[in-house]
This record gives structure tokens, C-alpha cells and sequence, in this order.
């Protein structure tokens, strides 16, 4: 009896003038309430959860996620206001034009009589105009030769610098461009370069010139993914690729000059290993992810952005995690002034690094507050980003290398 809970409102006496079965039927039904509470509260913040709240995409918004802001109307015209400065197309020096065109007046408009010299500054006009394309067919011809002496017929060796297949490297590359880095469909591929450039190409050489770029940047891309696990610091993400009915995943590892990509059948942690290198002690910013708990905890950055959403659904919880996500937003914008001072020029790594600190030390302690809340949700989550959040500030931000 000492160790049943009274519910609230009952006094102690009429709970123990109240019969065992009736108590039990009470502390079930008690249970039950607080139960279907928590879940009720878990399925209404999932009906809110916007890209501003959660890692949903922001395609996935209805609209009133994000409403546009109404605007006072300034009374101006559109357009272009006075004191703007424009932006005209500056002319190109003459050792970039390829003709020159003059047009001179033959005689006096006014008296009729004839004109002759040049302007020194005439009025100039440039007009830049694409030229016809037509392809280039190289005819390759080996020839096959009889011996006068012994009737043998020696045919001669195709050179090693003779392309593959039936298309230049020119080719390949603009179809690589195309699809690659434009994506433009395949079959829209056939209608470019017939239209712009009058080379047929069907669509199954396509997809081949597409396997030959890959094939040809495949040492490129080793040295790229080196040079990334030799950094000190990457930012890793993963999305889902398909090809047919085959599912896999792309893996990004970005760095301020390299990003490399990969396609893996993975998501797991086994493909992160591929993308970073097994042995990587750096700091890598990334998601809560799985795939990427074999890194060390110090060596984890969670990405802001990621942050910033749970703190907002932290904020919109109620209660005392209201004010829990309020503060962490707050040191949230202090964190993005400053990385805008740095990436601005207003503010040096070495001022950024003092001025993070007091930041790091508040956050850290308002998330080990929050893990001692009472809602399941908060106090799971919080310790995850504290553990997340600590990474060395030196290393957060690598420092940009100047050309």
C-alpha cells in the first residue's frame, strides 16, 4: 500500500478506503491514459512536422508551412529605381573580334557633299554570334598488303592513339557534360547533338559514351577521394539513386576544393568506410545517420541545419522543452552570425574560435539539461546532439586555401 502511487486528486484516506480491485482497475486505467497521452502527443507532432521541424524535404511542405510574408506595397513602379546602378554588356577588346564591319555616311546630309576619313571614336555595336557546326569525320583506313615474295598478307596496326568506337574524345566528353554534370536525358541527348552539333548518335551509344567517361575519369576520381580522406575535415551525406529497378545510394564527401561522389549499393556503414577511408580521424559533419557511428564520438559534427530543426521541434513540444528549444535556438543564431562574419570577411577563424567557445560550453549545458526532461522524445535526443556538438572548433571549420 506504501508504495502504490495516490492518483492525483484522491487524498490518501479514500484511496486506502478503496477496494484492491477497484485500486487495481484505477492504476490500469491510469496507465492506459498516460499512454495513449504519449502517443497522442507523438502522432500530433508528427502531423506537424515540416522541413523546419524534422529532416522532411521542403518539396514535402503543404503550403501553409510556410506562408509567404505580406508585404506593405511601397507605392513604386516595377522594375529598376532610380539611382540603380545597371549592369550593361561591356564590349570585347579588338583582339577578340573576329570582323570588323565599318559603315560611313558617303556624303554630307546637309550640303550633299562628299565625305571622306574615319571617325577616331565611332559609335561601336558588337554582336556575338554562334558559328555552324559541322562535325569533323576522320576516316581511318588500314590497309592490308601481299608479300611479292612469299604471298603473305601483313595488315597494317591500328594506331594506340586511335579513339575507340566511332566517336572522338570531343564527343564523349560533351555527352559526359550533358548528362552528368546537366542532366539531360539520354533520348534528349540524341536530339542535342543532332540538332546542335548534326552528329547522330542513338541511344544506345549514349549510355556506352557514358560508360567510357566513367571508365576515363575513374583515376581522377581515386585521386579526388584521396586528397578528400586526407583532410581534416569532411562533410559526408547519403540520398537514394536508382538505376532500373536497382536501388542504391549516393555518397557525397565534401571539402572546399574537392567533392567526390559515389554510387554504392549500401547505405551502411561499410559504404561510409569506402567513401571516408576506414582509418579517417578527422571531423566529419554529417546527419545522426547510423551509417556513420564507427567515427569517434569527438570526431562527429552534426549538421547544424539537422540541429536547428530538432531544436525548433524541441521548442514547439510545450512546456519546459519550450524553453529548453527556445535557448538552444537562440545560441543557434549566434553560431550562424558568426560563421556569416567568417565566411563575410568581418571576422577572423582566430576571433571565431574565442567566440565560439562561450557558446559551446551554453549549449552543452542546456543539452544534458534537456536529457533530464520528462518527455521521451527530448531527453533521447538531446545527450545525441551534446555528444555531437563538442567536436574541436579548430577543426569544425577547415580553413579555406586561397589561389
Amino acid at each position: 500500500m506504501s508504495d502504490e502511487c495516490v492518483p492525483a486528486g484522491v487524498s490518501a484516506d479514500d484511496w486506502a478506503a478503496t477496494p484492491a480491485s477497484v485500486r487495481a482497475v484505477v492504476l490500469a486505467l491510469q496507465q492506459t491514459v498516460a499512454q495513449l497521452t504519449q502517443r497522442v502527443s507523438a502522432l500530433a507532432e508528427r502531423v506537424q512536422q515540416t522541413s523546419q521541424n524534422s529532416s522532411k524535404p521542403p518539396s514535402s511542405d503543404p503550403p501553409s508551412a510556410s506562408p509567404r510574408p505580406q508585404r506593405t506595397p511601397s507605392g513604386r513602379q516595377a522594375g529598376g529605381q532610380p539611382g540603380h546602378v545597371g549592369h550593361t554588356r561591356v564590349l570585347k577588346p579588338a583582339r577578340a573580334v573576329k570582323q570588323f564591319v565599318d559603315f560611313k555616311p558617303p556624303s554630307c546630309a546637309q550640303c550633299g557633299a562628299l565625305l571622306m576619313g574615319d571617325d577616331p571614336a565611332p559609335e561601336r555595336r558588337q554582336v556575338t554570334e554562334l558559328p555552324p557546326i559541322p562535325p569533323e569525320v576522320t576516316e581511318y583506313r588500314r590497309h592490308a598488303l601481299t608479300c611479292l615474295v612469299c604471298q603473305h598478307i601483313t595488315a597494317a596496326a591500328w594506331p594506340a592513339e586511335l579513339p575507340d568506337g566511332s566517336f572522338g574524345p570531343r564527343v564523349q566528353a560533351t555527352v559526359g557534360y550533358l548528362t552528368g554534370r546537366l542532366g539531360v536525358s539520354q533520348r534528349d541527348i540524341e536530339e542535342v547533338m543532332d540538332s546542335l552539333f548534326h552528329v547522330d548518335v542513338s541511344l544506345g551509344s549514349v549510355a556506352a559514351l557514358e560508360q567510357d567517361v566513367s571508365a576515363a575519369l575513374a583515376q581522377p576520381v581515386a585521386a579526388a577521394q584521396t586528397y578528400v580522406q586526407a583532410q581534416p575535415a569532411v562533410n559526408a551525406d547519403e540520398t537514394s539513386w536508382r538505376e532500373g529497378k536497382a536501388r542504391y545510394w549516393v555518397w557525397l564527401a565534401a571539402t572546399p576544393w574537392v567533392a567526390v561522389f559515389l554510387v554504392l549499393a549500401s547505405r551502411g556503414a561499410k559504404s561510409a568506410k569506402q567513401l571516408l577511408g576506414a582509418a579517417y580521424a578527422g571531423i566529419v559533419g554529417s546527419d545522426r545517420w547510423t551509417g556513420y557511428n564507427w567515427l569517434a564520438t569527438l570526431g562527429r559534427q552534426l549538421c547544424w541545419a539537422h540541429l536547428k530543426r530538432d531544436f525548433q521541434a524541441i521548442l514547439e513540444r510545450g512546456g519546459a522543452d519550450a524553453v529548453i528549444g527556445e535557448a538552444l535556438l537562440a545560441q543557434t543564431h549566434q553560431v550562424f552570425d558568426l560563421w556569416y562574419r567568417v565566411r563575410d570577411g568581418t571576422l577572423s577563424r582566430a576571433e571565431f574560435q574565442t567566440a565560439i567557445q562561450p557558446i559551446q560550453k551554453q549549449v552543452h549545458e542546456l543539452l544534458q539539461t534537456g536529457a533530464t526532461l520528462t518527455q521521451t522524445k527530448t531527453a533521447r535526443r538531446t545527450p545525441l546532439a551534446a555528444c555531437g556538438t563538442m567536436a574541436p572548433p579548430q577543426l569544425r571549420y577547415p580553413k579555406r586555401q586561397r589561389q
